[in-house]
């Protein structure tokens, strides 16, 4: 049984642009594991590191890049 991701949208650009998600929490400077918990939807991102996570993709509009299932 394979669990989806809560942002779908954010995991693939991240695996389009070759992004690890360690490089992203650490620009965040937060733990993976804190991270990891922000990507499964068990805490929210704060409205700082959304913006900081959007402003490395250019193409993809903030809705459709953090919308979640």
């Amino acid at each position: 049984m394979s669990i989806e991701p809560y942002y779908p949208n954010l995991e693939a650009e991240f695996s389009r642009k070759g992004i690890k998600k360690k490089q992203i929490a650490e620009q965040l400077g937060i733990s993976e594991r804190a991270f990891s918990s922000k990507m499964t939807g068990k805490n929210d991102f704060w409205l700082s590191e959304a913006f900081a996570i959007y402003s490395l993709f250019t193409d993809v509009s903030f809705t459709d890049l953090f919308a979640h299932k």
